[in-house]
């Protein structure tokens, strides 16, 4: 249920956009429990003046490969579950898109069962709720 929203440099190519959505997404499956097809992404593509970024905030190294990955999703998820899912994004960037980890900024925002509706007008998990988030 995570919707996932990416924001990239303009620079970056199709095929590598690809690569950085997918491996959100199998992050995702490896660390929080999502399961497969569960995979809602806007993918946006910003001029240098409109993603913008101190280089060195937190000691940090970024360049023009900085990305931005704001995920939303059911509220539950242990500290150690969160850490493991930042760890293999950076992880999967890295191999898959050549992205260096410290170009890799992570948002998670949480929300409840009532806050989702996948289309009709209603709220699904409302009415049938999915199973319990794993804690650890």
């Amino acid at each position: 249920m995570p919707l996932v929203r990416i924001s990239v440099s303009n620079t970056v190519s199709t095929e590598r956009r690809k690569q950085i959505a997918d491996s959100i997404y199998d992050a995702m499956r490896a660390t929080l429990n999502i399961p497969e097809g569960d995979r809602f992404v806007v993918l946006t593509a910003h001029t240098q003046d409109e993603l913008i970024a101190d280089p060195h905030f937190m000691k940090m190294q970024r360049t023009n490969d900085f990305l931005i990955v704001h995920v939303t999703l059911r509220q539950g998820r242990s500290i150690e579950i969160k850490q493991s899912f930042y760890k293999k994004v950076a992880q999967l960037l890295n191999e898959r898109a050549n992205v260096d980890p410290d170009n890799v900024m992570i948002v998670l925002s949480e929300n409840g069962l009532e806050d989702w509706s996948f289309g009709r007008g209603e709220a699904q998990y409302v009415l049938n709720p999915p199973a319990p988030i794993p804690s650890a």
